[in-house]
């Protein structure tokens, strides 16, 4: 992460951050730590978002002054971090070692990263700006290697591999998180969102044709409601991605 010029950077709150502190001391108030400033930090930004937030409206949600969270941590940048971290110890990740066939874990752990995204929209943005070495990223980073090894994929396809599968679900949930979020900062549902905004988007003459063939493609994928659709829409793009990885797997002889 680049700082301004003229300061140094500064890579990540688990290399360069304050030492864990908790417990009162040095005027501190009581009850002060820095898990409860992080799971505060997390429950703000589901609810107001991340443009929303500042230390000063995190002190305020506390009842302390915004000094005396820096007690605790350096930067905002420093408590996103921890807060993007804590967000990923929501995973309840498979065992790699254990006799399940790799396919189904894989499925498992892309559901899980999906839901994650969706029900924490910050999260997004924030993993594209930090290096993401907390103990609960690492995991996540870990056990993910782990799995996709065990397709049989040889070893310079495995980052790929990753890539094609993660960086799928990356992108499928954020616009899936954003568009909820979306919805209801217009006091809208999902589907009466999507509906209005189809509707508006057909007043346009130049998109006539590009809705129209939306409009048919959506149809022959099913579902009544738009939840129905994305679920469809993820499932079947993870099914083709297990397969493509089952074809490179037979293609280079490593099964």
């Amino acid at each position: 992460m680049v700082r301004a010029a003229g300061k140094a950077a500064r890579t990540s709150v688990w290399l360069e951050g304050k030492e864990r502190r908790s417990g009162r001391g040095g005027g501190q108030p009581s009850g002060l730590d820095r898990d409860r400033i992080t799971a505060t930090t997390v429950r703000l930004l589901d609810a107001e978002g991340l443009a929303k937030f500042s230390m000063r409206r995190l002190a305020a949600e506390l009842n302390v002054t915004a000094m005396s969270v820096y007690w605790y941590v350096d930067t905002k940048d420093d408590l996103l971090e921890l807060a993007l971290d804590t967000a990923f110890g929501e995973l309840t990740l498979p065992d790699p070692e254990a006799d399940e066939d790799w396919r189904d874990q894989l499925r498992a752990l892309a559901r899980m990263y999906r839901d994650l995204l969706v029900r924490h929209p910050w999260l997004s943005p924030l993993i594209g700006t930090y290096v993401n070495i907390g103990p609960n990223s690492l995991a996540f980073s870990r056990v993910v290697q782990r799995i996709i090894r065990k397709t049989g994929l040889p070893a310079h396809g495995l980052v790929a591999a990753i890539s094609a599968v993660f960086q799928f679900v990356y992108g499928f949930g954020t616009i899936e998180g954003h568009f909820i979020a979306r919805s209801r900062a217009f006091g809208m549902t999902p589907d009466d969102y999507f509906q209005h905004a189809m509707s508006t988007v057909t007043q346009a003459p130049e998109a006539a044709d590009i809705v129209q063939e939306s409009a048919e493609l959506m149809e022959a994928r099913g579902g009544d409601t738009v939840e129905e659709m994305w679920a469809r829409d993820f499932e079947f793009a993870l099914d083709l991605l297990v397969a493509g990885i089952e074809a490179m797997v037979e293609k280079t002889g490593h099964a």
